[in-house]
């Protein structure tokens, strides 16, 4: 607790974005990225790997953007930076971690940007680039607007998230570039037999297009959440979202 705080504190950030609730959701993540890392890192590879396929044949790479860049576990930071001109990490909340990780690379720029406000901020941040990449964002967007609701007792509108999923998607689509999409779709609570004991539908009912690359995250490992229930999220990656047979479509 007392680390988190002196995290939450140490953290730069719009003091916006620490009232609705940014900051606390990016020191949780990154205190269970860590205590998870053995765990998260088949997820973190095989992300980075999607990546790194979604601009191997990019004939201009002038820029590339990465929304939800977080703690940069899933980002191939190093690579981007050397395969493009500049990179532009965009996200509510920067971790220290990464802004240090940034401040190495000469061609790094950082965007402090809430990617479910109004408008089209992807549109904004990425119109103009090569290679946008939504990094394990999506299902990310629409938790702090729903904390939101139920932090002040209010009731969540019904089709609150799958709302915000949905605009992402379209504005993803909307990008000339190439888009890379990677993602989280369900989770599954398995127990210590392997039996599912529960399911989590983390896009509301919007529908993905079936997907090039696929596999599992074990989220929370036993004991991290309970100690005889595990959390495994299944993941999608579509190195190029336009080519992606369908789209997304509100239930």
């Amino acid at each position: 607790m007392l680390l988190d705080l002196a995290l939450w504190l140490a953290t730069p950030a719009p003091w916006r974005h620490r009232r609705l609730g940014y900051v606390r959701e990016s020191v949780l993540l990154s205190g269970r990225a860590w205590r998870c890392r053995r765990a998260w890192a088949p997820h973190a590879a095989r992300s980075r790997e999607a990546v790194l396929r979604a601009c191997a044949d990019l004939a201009r790479r002038r820029e590339a953007v990465v929304l939800g860049s977080g703690p940069l576990a899933d980002v191939p930071l190093r690579e981007l930076a050397a395969a493009f001109e500049r990179v532009v990490l965009v996200d509510a909340v920067h971790p220290l971690s990464a802004r240090l990780a940034a401040r190495r690379l000469g061609n790094v720029r950082l965007v402090t940007a809430d990617l479910t406000g109004a408008g089209d901020p992807v549109g904004a941040l990425c119109g103009s680039a090569d290679l946008t990449v939504s990094a394990n964002l999506l299902t990310q967007l629409p938790v702090v607007p729903v904390d939101g609701y139920e932090a002040r007792g209010l009731p969540v509108p019904e089709r609150l998230g799958a709302e915000i999923v949905a605009a992402h998607l379209a504005a993803l689509g909307r990008l000339a570039g190439r888009v890379c999409l990677v993602t989280d779709t369900e989770q599954r609570e398995e127990d210590r037999a392997g039996r599912v004991t529960d399911r989590l539908d983390l896009l509301f009912g919007v529908r993905l297009p079936s997907a090039p690359l696929s596999w599992d995250w074990e989220l929370a490992p036993f004991g991290e959440t309970a100690r005889h229930r595990r959390l495994v999220h299944s993941v999608r990656a579509y190195p190029d979202w336009a080519a992606a047979q369908g789209g997304p479509s509100l239930p």
